[in-house]
């Protein structure tokens, strides 16, 4: 859709764009950063802001831009993304929430749950949550920040009360990644499994599949910071 709108803004499509992340479908995203190639500098930065807005859909809009060198690359500079999963749960939850806010139906235990986050804390293997690793991909990964807090980063009057957010930043994340974090996370709380399995599954040992992804429309790309 970015593609498409610059098109129509500049009445060409003699520009290239390279998204500096990707997320699943159903995904929403507060903030997103792409590179945007062009063979001569703009006349007016703010003024094509402003047109590109004007022509985005109502679901995307354009928060700033800023002129860098030939040599930048928006994939290989080093970042910082967050993502939040913001649930809750023992409720049927209004419908208008759904797109934001996962319910599961069950009970959890949500002590639990946020004493099993910070175990991803830290620099482990992450090999059994990410979907069809390729030979290549580096599943050793660290995360900065895993925690589970009450939801106070978004709120409307039809959200389920209380809400809670799953809290994770880091460099990178492999495919469905927090996802699969959270449907364990899940399964925590239901007492499926416990505080060790989870410390299990974070080591190269570890060889169970875990096949309880967590649905997509909870999770918000939070901050991209670079």
């Amino acid at each position: 859709m970015i593609d498409r709108t610059l098109n129509y803004v500049f009445g060409h499509s003699d520009f290239k764009t390279l998204g500096g992340s990707r997320t699943d479908a159903k995904v929403s995203a507060n903030s997103f950063i792409f590179e945007l190639f062009l063979k001569a500098p703009l006349a007016d930065e703010a003024s094509f802001l402003e047109n590109f807005n004007l022509n985005l859909p109502a679901d995307i809009r354009g928060l700033s831009i800023e002129k860098t060198d030939a040599e930048f690359n928006i994939i290989q500079t080093p970042k910082t993304k967050e993502y939040l999963y913001l649930f809750s749960f023992g409720q049927k939850a209004h419908p208008f929430s759904a797109p934001f806010v996962s319910t599961f139906p069950e009970q959890l235990n949500i002590d639990t749950m946020m004493r099993g986050a910070k175990l991803f804390e830290g620099e482990h293997e992450f090999r059994a949550y990410c979907k069809k690793p390729g030979d290549d991909t580096v599943t050793r990964r660290t995360i900065a920040l895993c925690e589970i807090i009450p939801n106070t980063f978004y709120t409307a009057n039809f959200f389920p009360s209380p809400s809670y957010a799953l809290r994770i930043s880091g460099k990178g994340f492999m495919r469905n990644q927090i996802r699969l974090i959270m449907g364990q996370l899940v399964r925590l709380g239901r007492n499926e499994v416990d505080l060790n399995f989870i410390a299990q599954s974070l080591t190269p040992a570890f060889d169970e599949h875990l096949s309880f992804v967590a649905p997509a429309s909870g999770l918000i790309l939070n901050e991209v910071n670079h």
